[in-house]
C-alpha cells in the first residue's frame, strides 16, 4: 500500500516523478482513486475496469520491456533452465 510520508506526497502531487516503488505505487493509486471518483464511486464495474487496465499495463510492460531484457541477459550469462536443452 502506498503509505509514503507527507513530504513525498506533496512533491508527487505537485508533478514530480516518483523516485522509488512506494512513490510509484502512490502515484498509480492516486490515478485509480481519481478514476473511480470520476466514474461515480466504488462499484464492481469501476474497480474491474481499473484492475483490468492495470493488468493489461503490467502485461505490456513485461512483454515490451522485461522479456527482451531477460532474453539479453540469457544471451550474456547463459540460461538457468536445463530442461529447455533436452529437446522434449
Amino acid at each position: 500500500m502506498p503509505y509514503i510520508d507527507q513530504a513525498a506526497r506533496e512533491r508527487i502531487d505537485k508533478g514530480e516523478r516518483p523516485q522509488n516503488a512506494g512513490e510509484l505505487n502512490y502515484t498509480i493509486s492516486k490515478i485509480i482513486d481519481a478514476y473511480v471518483i470520476d466514474k461515480g464511486g466504488i462499484r464492481y464495474s469501476h474497480l474491474n475496469e481499473a484492475i483490468g487496465a492495470l493488468e493489461c499495463a503490467k502485461l505490456e510492460i513485461y512483454r515490451r520491456l522485461a522479456a527482451p531484457y531477460e532474453d539479453l541477459k540469457i544471451e550474456q550469462s547463459g540460461d538457468v533452465f536445463e530442461v529447455l536443452e533436452e529437446g522434449d
